[in-house]
């Protein structure tokens, strides 16, 4: 619970000041979205002497909403994509940055024309290629790798109803309080003489499944620092009622955007995630790179 209080203050501690009327969403449908690639690299000759290694890294990101209003009634739709590759210089192996596809969408009905709505959420998140974790052979010591994830192993969907209080479409906070949650994986990553009940995602030995039900939250916030540099903030929190529910699951991405004019930024990601079905620490994660952006 303490972790689950801590990340919700955090929230309102960067957007307390982000907003301080509310905002009129334009009626019917309202799309935006923004695609990104973000570069960085690094090149060493042979005659440098302070240590190095030559590197190219490379990240995709592809963020879009489709909102709706009509009246008292909103239906918002987000759909965020990432992709990042790097590969070190000698390495045999290209590796992952980030992999991360996710689907959200509320609906709600605001109350008596204020910030308060009524809502139903859906969450589907997955990964578009295959995880794996890297080793030495200890006989040609050679490195080598072993697949641990792909697309759908893991997968999460999570709904239930709610409430939402919400500013704009940049400033919203929906909690609900019964949420429903399934763990889609791989039967093939659970069915091993030797694998242990829970120790893939918590989904049990020869299941493909689990299912959860628990009280989520989910926010966002977006806002200006200071002209030209901007940051938006995703915040998921997750507490399983069936099992430990004092083991809050937490998701938090940012997105530090600094603009050189329309088509060329720099950018600061930042991730960090908590669930000890998968790892009882955090999985922190940090992209910075230069890229080019285009808005549609």
């Amino acid at each position: 619970m303490k972790k689950f209080l801590l990340a919700v203050f955090i929230l309102f501690g960067l957007t307390v000041t982000a907003q301080e009327e509310k905002e009129e969403d334009p009626q019917g449908w309202n799309s935006t979205g923004k695609f990104q690639l973000l570069f960085n690299q690094s090149a060493f000759n042979k005659e440098w002497t302070g240590g190095g290694t030559s590197s190219m890294a490379g990240n995709l990101i592809l963020d879009y909403q489709l909102n709706y209003r009509k009246g008292q009634f909103s239906w918002d739709n987000k759909l965020l994509a990432n992709y990042g590759l790097t590969k070190l210089k000698d390495d045999e192996f290209t590796r992952k940055t980030s992999d991360r596809l996710e689907i959200n969408s509320i609906a709600g009905r605001e109350l008596d024309d204020s910030n308060w709505y009524i809502t139903f959420f859906t969450n589907f998140r997955t990964q578009f290629s295959k995880g794996y974790v890297y080793a030495e052979d200890d006989i040609t010591g050679q490195e080598i790798r072993s697949e641990t994830t792909h697309f759908l192993s893991p997968a999460y969907l999570q709904f239930g109803p709610g409430m939402m209080w919400k500013k704009s479409d940049n400033l919203w906070v929906n909690l609900a309080p019964a949420t429903a949650r399934f763990i889609f994986v791989d039967k093939d990553f659970t069915s091993g003489p030797t694998y242990q009940d829970g120790s893939y995602f918590g989904v049990d030995k020869g299941k493909s499944s689990r299912f959860e039900l628990g009280a989520s939250l989910n926010a966002y916030a977006k806002f200006d620092i200071v002209k030209n540099v901007s940051m938006e903030n995703n915040l998921s929190l997750y507490s399983n009622y069936l099992s430990k529910p004092g083991n809050i699951d937490i998701d938090y991405l940012m997105n530090l955007e600094m603009s050189v004019n329309k088509f060329i930024s720099a950018n600061l990601i930042f991730q960090a995630i908590y669930d000890d079905n998968t790892v009882a620490a955090f999985q922190i994660r940090e992209v910075f790179g230069a890229g080019f952006n285009y808005t549609f």
